[in-house]
């Protein structure tokens, strides 16, 4: 018998046929198992049926907003969400939104480009239920009130769980391994999002955004993340946003 680890699959939500059928094809190119639904309804009911572990969503879909399915997605789902637009102005929307997507891709696209952000996403680290130990830990992230458990990837700020995305959970894992160093954006980029995407500053952004708000960050005083401007992102020393 094979050892082999189990096909991973996708599901593709578009109802456009042609694009349905370019991602469909290109993610099977990649050695994934391919579900297809033409409605936000039809995807809901896929994923919940056959839980993929990606989602690559169009943002005008016939019935559903895109945005509001894939806020139900993530409520259900840990996979990971790409969400496609015809419009180039529709990203700044959705950038400006916390809906949970890792990714935001405008049509027409690159299928060698879609590959690669593909590819680069699944090696970030996923969500799981590793073993807990009932001994005590030596190897959580602690700073001011914020404590990090980076094996069971669970974030607390004074007792209180935050729910992150996996992206806000690395971004954030990234800044507190390193609270002393100033990250560019770019450095950002290649560690959390992996190689091919030193131009996409706007991803960083949004998610350090939406990853404040979840923090409680007073902008006009932060606590934990602070901007260097022109260049990047550090933590704040403990105790300074108070």
């Amino acid at each position: 018998m094979s050892d082999a680890p189990s096909q991973r699959s996708a599901l593709v939500v578009e109802d456009d046929p042609d694009i349905r059928a370019l991602l469909a094809t290109t993610l099977r190119m990649n050695g994934f198992a391919v579900l297809e639904a033409s409605t936000g309804f039809e995807g809901l009911a896929v994923l919940k049926e056959h839980r993929p572990d990606l989602i690559t969503l169009d943002l005008n879909l016939p019935d559903l907003d895109g945005v509001e399915v894939c806020r139900q997605c993530r409520a259900v789902s840990d996979a990971y969400i790409v969400m496609v637009t015809a419009r180039q102005d529709e990203i700044d929307r959705l950038i400006g939104l916390e809906i949970g997507a890792d990714d935001f891709i405008g049509k027409p696209f690159s299928p060698r480009e879609f590959s690669a952000r593909v590819s680069a996403m699944f090696r970030r680290p996923r969500t799981g239920q590793p073993e807990r130990s009932e001994a005590p830990r030596d190897d959580l992230l602690r700073h001011d009130g914020l404590t990090m458990d980076v094996e069971g990837r669970i974030v607390t700020l004074a007792g209180r769980e935050l729910a992150l995305t996996r992206i806000e959970f690395d971004l954030l894992a990234t800044l507190l391994a390193g609270p002393q160093r100033v990250w560019t954006r770019e450095a950002l980029l290649d560690r959390v999002w992996g190689d091919g995407w030193s131009q996409d500053h706007h991803l960083v952004e949004v998610h350090i955004r939406n990853l404040r708000k979840k923090l409680g960050e007073d902008m006009s005083n932060p606590r934990f993340i602070r901007t260097v401007r022109g260049v990047g992102y550090r933590m704040m020393p403990a105790g300074a946003g108070r």
